[in-house]
C-alpha cells in the first residue's frame, strides 16, 4: 500500500483528494438546501422540524453527515496544504523573474475564501446543531410523530431576526458562491473532465450551481427577515 500513501502525500493526490471531497461537499449542499426551503413554509417551522428530526435519528443519514463532518474537516486541511505548498514553491523563485498567473490568484483568493466559509460553518454549527445536541432546544409537536421533537426552528428563527446575522450569512453565501464556482471547474479539470465539446456545457452548469445554491440559501434569511 506505499504507492497510495505515496500518491495521497503528492501534489496530484492532494488535489485529487480536494477535488472528490468538494464534489462530495457540494451534492451535500443541494440536499441541505432542499431541507432549507422547509423554513419558507408558512407552518411556524413544522415542516422544518419534522426534517431536521428525520435528518437527525435516521441511521443511515446520520452516518452519512458523521462522513460529512470527515470530509469538511479533511477539504479544508488540504486547501491549507496545498496553500501552504503553492506559497512555499512560490518564495523559492522570489529572486527570479515574476509572472503573476490568473490560476495563482484564484488559488489565492480560494484559500482565503476557504478559510472565510470555514469560520461561517463552525459558526453556524455552534448556533444550530450544538444546540441541538445538547437538547436544550424546547420539545414541539410535528405531524408524522406521535411524540415531541426539538424545536429547531426557534433558534434559526431568533437568528434570522437579527440584522448582523443575516448580513453576515448573505455575505457569506456570496463568498461560497465564488468558492463554488472555482471549485467547480478546477475539480472537474482535475479528475480529468476536460473536453472542448463539454467544457462550454460544464461551465455554463457550474455557474448556474455556484450561483444557484447560495443563492437558494441566502433568500431563507431575507424572506423569514422582511415577511417573519
Amino acid at each position: 500500500m506505499s504507492w497510495v500513501s505515496k500518491f495521497l502525500g503528492s501534489s496530484i493526490g492532494q488535489k485529487v483528494i480536494m477535488s472528490l471531497t468538494g464534489l462530495f461537499l457540494m451534492l451535500f449542499l443541494v440536499v441541505h438546501l432542499l431541507g432549507n426551503l422547509q423554513l419558507l413554509k408558512d407552518d411556524n417551522g413544522e415542516a422544518f422540524n419534522a426534517y431536521a428530526f428525520l435528518m437527525t435519528h435516521n441511521p443511515l443519514i446520520k452516518t452519512v453527515s458523521y462522513s460529512l463532518y470527515a470530509f469538511i474537516l479533511w477539504h479544508a486541511f488540504q486547501g491549507l496544504r496545498l496553500w501552504r505548498n503553492n506559497k512555499a514553491a512560490r518564495g523559492s523563485n522570489r529572486y527570479g523573474v515574476q509572472h503573476t498567473r490568473s490560476t495563482e490568484t484564484a488559488a489565492r483568493n480560494m484559500a482565503w475564501f476557504g478559510i472565510v466559509i470555514l469560520v461561517f460553518i463552525i459558526l453556524h454549527m455552534y448556533q444550530f446543531w450544538w444546540k441541538m445536541k445538547m437538547g436544550v432546544l424546547p420539545p414541539v409537536e410535528v405531524a408524522g410523530y406521535d411524540h415531541p421533537v426539538q424545536n429547531l426552528y426557534l433558534p434559526v428563527k431568533e437568528a434570522f431576526s437579527n440584522l448582523l446575522y443575516v448580513l453576515f450569512y448573505v455575505i457569506s453565501m456570496v463568498v461560497i458562491g465564488f468558492h463554488l464556482w472555482h471549485g467547480f471547474w478546477s475539480s472537474l479539470q482535475t479528475l480529468g473532465a476536460n473536453h472542448p465539446r463539454y467544457n462550454g456545457l460544464l461551465k455554463t452548469v457550474g455557474y448556474l450551481y455556484a450561483v444557484g445554491i447560495p443563492a437558494g440559501f441566502a433568500i431563507i434569511p431575507l424572506w423569514m427577515f422582511f415577511t417573519k
